[in-house]
């Protein structure tokens, strides 16, 4: 596409009020390639050239080379860069060379793994000499009659860390000749394993490695990821194992004009902004009145559905065939739903699809020329990756990054640089985590008794977890051997490992019993409580019923124009600090506390202008768990300097929790609902004005340990953003939360600024 003509367009219609804030003219890269140091088997340089691989890329022969010289190795670059050559060409040529060789494929989703089968077999399809090698997914969708031909007889399995948790690894009997001959375990979108899902597949892959060692292999590991920090560290933690980082990307681009794009202000004094949902419709629309096939991402599954409404609204009004060539698409619907949007998106028949994260990963859905991101998606790298759709053939392409009335999409559209400068973030798993470790001990011990040597394949307090296991009466020891309890049967099939809760709630229509979806127990009570408007496929539902015991919520079609926010209300305690340091003329410190939140009630607001209906009040239990998190004291003197200046200490403290929360994924690759924060003048357990931000997730996932350890960096950005933003008390932008429960109150900005310059060294002047 011409993406500069559609820019210039933009500024000629009626609704464009001066939104295109910066634009990074990112340039075209030429391809670099290498060569292998070992001749590859003739038959599989055969059919390379007849796929049309005529040359390898630098980083490919890289990867390539380490591989083959027995080393693990994970490649950390950019989207459409050729990473699945990277280990194909070593897998297959080990196979052709070793006919008891074989590889697991391992994909965090199914549509992924069917995706890359299609590709895997069009490649071996080239290859006679591979004769009748099988290549097969092996899922919870795979016909039951067809897993023992494909236990005895596939050379290489494509399956996702679930089934290798749940189905593979505790069934290894029945996989013993192919783990005998594992050579190859490949993890691809390995940057998706992070926080609480990483922590689970990092023990799901020890657990394989477990049983490897049992079997008499040693597999090599190849980890495929988008570009983020800390490629090596995270590689070994979800291994545990040593790996080579092959990072310089030697493929062609075609070049991408990158517009961060601002709503306008349409109240100077609130600095409140026009919704970036109604921005990202207007986005969409235009370029799909234009033939342009584009994916707009939306942070949730309602905001998905919402955008998609919009757009389907304004199409509408043109031309209405153009109305039925886009759709939404995101987890929650059936897999034939989703594999039917994928396979229109591919052939053309769709313009473009409202999508949440489920398409930021590499499922093949043809030439995109145009991405539009609602919102900062929780990192840089899942921005890049996200606007990496389009453009993936090698032409110029267009993406779009709307900024939304929060602290660090704010920031971003004042301070262009810190996107477009800034180094990626780190990936943080915790495979320690008690909460995540425990009930890996008892899947192991159920596979294969547990000995001393397992203490040092495992992370975390090994011996703890085994101790509390045995005195729970979970796990017996005998001999310096843990067996599992003979009262429990299967102890995989209650892990769930996308989650550190196991029992999802379900969404049941109450005029046709129908199941539309389930939703985590984690937000189940602000997603699906008595009064909320839920949206499914474009319609809206009423929830009139949340069964707590059978953890069924009962919906009915509605037409209300309104949605529904929910109300909260956390208190925490603190059971032990781990860590502390001067930070200043003040102390942070980093420990562990239990965090209490109820969802207290919830607001009614209109769909267009998200104005407030209503409130209503909700009686539903409080959800507790242990974490981690940091705090701090603010500095000597700042209370009574507040209290001179007339200023609120509880709402600089609100307010002052709020942005530094805000700005806090700037430095851990995680998302502002994986973070939690509480404020208060008095603590119970300090007797001292404190401000705490925790993991939202049991036992943490590292986040708070990152905070910790940049927490001065925070508290400048902190600073930087409430100083910079032009609103006079406080707004969305600065030190307001979407997230809060006490509906933004209270909060003071100017008592924010004195406490953050006392924590960062200076000293305002108060009038």
């Amino acid at each position: 596409m011409h993406t500069a003509a559609f820019l210039k367009y933009l500024q000629t219609l009626p609704a464009y009020k001066g939104q295109m804030v910066h634009v990074d003219n990112i340039p075209p890269r030429r391809a670099r390639c290498g060569k292998p140091k070992v001749d590859l088997h003739p038959a599989l340089k055969k059919a390379l050239e007849e796929a049309g691989v005529s040359s390898l890329y630098s980083h490919q022969t890289l990867g390539i080379n380490a591989l083959l010289s027995g080393k693990n190795v994970i490649v950390a670059t950019g989207p459409a860069s050729g990473k699945s050559l990277v280990y194909n060409v070593p897998v297959l040529d080990t196979i052709l060379s070793d006919r008891r060789a074989k590889a697991f494929y391992l994909f965090p989703t199914k549509a992924l793994a069917q995706d890359q089968l299609r590709a895997l077999q069009k490649l071996t399809r080239e290859i006679p000499e591979m004769g009748q090698v099988l290549t097969a997914t092996f899922d919870g969708d795979t016909p039951y009659e067809e897993r023992g031909e494909i236990r005895r007889s596939a050379r290489i399995v494509l399956t996702n860390p679930d089934m290798l948790h749940l189905g593979i690894l505790p069934n290894h009997r029945q996989w013993a000749g192919f783990l005998r001959g594992l050579r190859f375990v490949v993890l691809d979108e390995a940057h998706i394993y992070r926080g609480v899902f990483g922590s689970h597949v990092a023990n799901v892959l020890r657990r394989l490695r477990r049983l490897c060692s049992h079997y008499g292999s040693e597999p090599l590991f190849v980890l495929c990821s988008a570009t983020i920090a800390n490629p090596q560290e995270h590689a070994e933690s979800l291994t545990g194992l040593p790996s080579e980082v092959v990072n310089g990307d030697g493929s062609p681009y075609g070049g991408k004009d990158f517009v961060l794009w601002n709503p306008p202000v349409i109240d100077e004094r609130r600095g409140t902004r026009r919704s970036a949902n109604s921005e990202a419709a207007f986005l969409f629309s235009e370029l799909v009145k234009k033939g342009v096939r584009t994916i707009t991402f939306a942070r949730t599954r309602r905001l998905v559905e919402l955008i998609y409404l919009y757009t389907k609204g304004e199409l509408r009004r043109g031309s209405g065939r153009l109305a039925e060539r886009i759709r939404p698409y995101r987890a929650g619907y059936l897999p034939a739903e989703r594999r039917k949007i994928e396979q229109a998106l591919f052939k053309g028949e769709l313009l473009g699809v409202s999508a949440t994260n489920a398409l930021e990963l590499g499922i093949d859905v043809g030439d995109l020329d145009a991405t539009v991101i609602t919102g900062y998606p929780g990192s840089i790298a899942s921005a890049w990756q996200q606007a990496g759709r389009s453009g993936r053939r090698g032409h110029r392409s267009l993406s779009f990054l709307i900024g939304v009335d929060n602290p660090l999409d704010q920031y971003f559209m004042r301070h262009p640089e810190a996107f477009f400068g800034r180094p990626l973030e780190s990936a943080l798993v915790s495979p320690g985590n008690p909460y995540v470790l425990k009930p890996h001990l008892l899947s192991a011990a159920y596979e294969w008794p547990l000995t001393q040597k397992d203490a040092s394949l495992f992370q975390g307090d090994y011996e703890k977890a085994t101790s509390e296991l045995v005195e729970e009466g979970l796990l017996r020891e005998r001999e310096g051997r843990f067996y599992l309890s003979p009262s429990i049967s299967y102890p995989a099939e209650g892990v769930n490992i996308r989650s550190t809760s196991q029992n999802s709630y379900s969404i049941v229509e109450g005029e046709k019993g129908v199941l539309l979806e389930t939703v985590e127990p984690a937000v189940a009570f602000f997603q699906i409580h008595p009064g909320a408007i839920y949206i499914h496929q474009g319609e809206s539902y009423l929830v009139t019923e949340l069964n707590l015991t059978s953890r069924v919520a009962k919906v009915v079609p509605t037409d209300l124009p309104h949605y529904t926010q929910t109300m909260d209300t956390t208190d925490l305690r603190i059971l032990e600090v781990l860590k502390e340091r001067e930070i200043g003329s003040a102390k942070v410190y980093l420990g562990r506390v239990d965090v209490s939140t109820s969802v207290v009630g919830f607001k009614r607001k209109k769909q267009f202008t998200d104005e407030v209906i209503s409130q209503e009040i909700l009686d539903l239990p409080p959800n507790s768990f242990p974490t981690v998190a940091l705090w701090f004291d603010i500095p000597e003197g700042t209370v009574q300097r507040l209290a001179g200046a007339g200023l609120d200490l509880a709402g600089g403290l609100h307010a002052a929790e709020h942005a530094s929360i805000g700005l806090l994924p700037l430095f851990a690759l995680c998302d502002r609902n994986d973070i939690g924060g509480v404020s208060t003048p008095v603590h119970p357990d300090t007797g001292k004005p404190q401000i705490f931000i925790y993991d939202g997730h049991p036992g943490g996932i590292g986040i708070a340990e990152k905070g910790y350890e940049v927490v001065e960096r925070l508290l400048q950005y902190t600073l930087s953003l409430v100083t910079e933003c032009p609103c006079e008390g406080g707004c969305p932008s600065c030190i307001q939360s979407p997230k809060c429960g006490n509906n933004n109150e209270p909060l003071d900005k100017a008592a924010a600024k004195v406490i953050l310059e006392g924590l960062v060294g200076r000293r305002s002047i108060l009038y």
